[in-house]
């Protein structure tokens, strides 16, 4: 079993196929590929998703609710504590208009015939600031759901690859791949440091998928969104519970981040778009005014048109899986606790057909 791309997405899988030992191979590009879980703000986040797709809403509580097992199980089987911390999170309204808005998008959401229904409460100024100590006097209220969370991304991508390692699995960085050729008895995947042999393969190399998926019949319409975030000095703990655009992480560093920007692969730092994030954070806790930046830095989301994930197996060649998506953090559970079961079993269960790429409209191999 080879599983293309060793970041969150791919590291989630291969976790959830390590019972593989030596037979599993994670072939990682490494850190010179666009590594969305590098950049990433590290949210496990429900509330608000599944709007067009209510299998969606579905699948992200199902990976938030995982999510206990799968930093427990990281803990025992790789000794690094990923974090993990799940008090709910807030999505702040600034003015009245914002949340008047949220609340009716939030209503439309739920109210979306198979949706999965999970609470949400509206805030008004005053719970918010019972929640939210420092939160500013313009900021008009928010919303919680109790399901959200965070936890470290880093230490997850490193605690990832060291239980497959640990298991019997091989890591394999620089082991880009530039070529699958499917045959009878699987698939050669011809990598920068030699050619290897799968019975089955996985593609989850993010931006990479849509020039791999085509080799193996699939398709992965994926394309980059820029997001930059602001990492303020560390401070002590004022931030019990996260927000959807700034957090406090578990060594005190504040993080913020809240754009979204259609620029292809150029991951530079727009210093305008740092300073409107940074002027939106002191109008909500204006303490942070005075804070140090100490740095910044932009990320490639992995980004389809409807902005929901694609799985899908190959019927030209059904030993190949394709799984891409946006939320690697909130989606590490069901990728490691279900989509990876899947892939063992040899073939993807009858709730995968949402995520299927015909529905983006781009044709695929018959």
């Amino acid at each position: 079993m080879a599983v293309i791309g060793g970041g969150l997405v791919g590291a989630a899988i291969a976790f959830g196929l390590r019972s593989l030992g030596p037979k599993l191979a994670v072939l990682d590009e490494g850190d010179v590929a666009f590594r969305a879980a590098r950049g990433n703000f590290g949210l496990i986040w429900v509330q608000g998703k599944g709007g067009g797709l209510p299998a969606y809403a579905a699948w992200t509580q199902r990976s938030a609710r995982e999510w206990p097992r799968l930093a427990a199980e990281l803990l025992r089987e790789a000794a690094i504590d990923v974090a993990l911390a799940q008090p709910g999170g807030i999505h702040v309204c600034v003015t009245q208009d914002e949340l008047a808005r949220r609340t009716r998008a939030l209503a439309a959401l739920q109210a979306q015939p198979g949706f999965k229904r999970y609470e949400v409460e509206v805030l008004d100024r005053a719970a918010l600031a019972r929640r939210l100590r420092g939160v500013g006097p313009e900021v008009a209220g928010g919303t919680y759901c109790a399901l959200d969370g965070h936890c470290n991304p880093l230490k997850l991508l490193r605690a990832l690859h060291a239980a497959i390692v640990g298991a019997g699995g091989n890591y394999c960085a620089g082991h880009d791949v530039a070529r699958i050729t499917p045959h009878r008895n699987g698939f050669t995947l011809d990598t920068a440091r030699g050619t290897l042999e799968a019975e089955k393969v996985v593609l989850a190399a993010g931006l990479g998928n849509a020039g791999l998926a085509p080799m193996v019949g699939l398709a992965a319409p994926v394309r980059p969104n820029k997001g930059q975030v602001i990492a303020l000095e560390r401070l002590p703990r004022f931030l019990a519970l996260p927000i959807d655009t700034i957090r406090q992480t578990d060594e005190g560093t504040v993080l913020i981040g809240d754009s979204q920007q259609d620029r292809g692969f150029d991951d530079a730092l727009g210093l305008d778009v740092v300073a409107a994030i940074a002027a939106r954070v002191v109008r909500v806790f204006p303490a942070l005014a005075s804070a140090r930046i100490v740095r910044a830095w932009a990320a490639l989301r992995v980004m389809t048109a409807d902005g929901f994930p694609v799985y899908e197996q190959s019927a030209a060649h059904p030993g190949a899986f394709v799984a891409t998506c946006h939320s690697g953090v909130t989606l590490a559970a069901a990728h490691a606790y279900a989509f990876a079961p899947a892939v063992a079993a040899g073939a993807l269960p009858e709730s995968f057909k949402p995520y299927g790429a015909r529905r983006l409209h781009v044709p695929t191999i018959a």
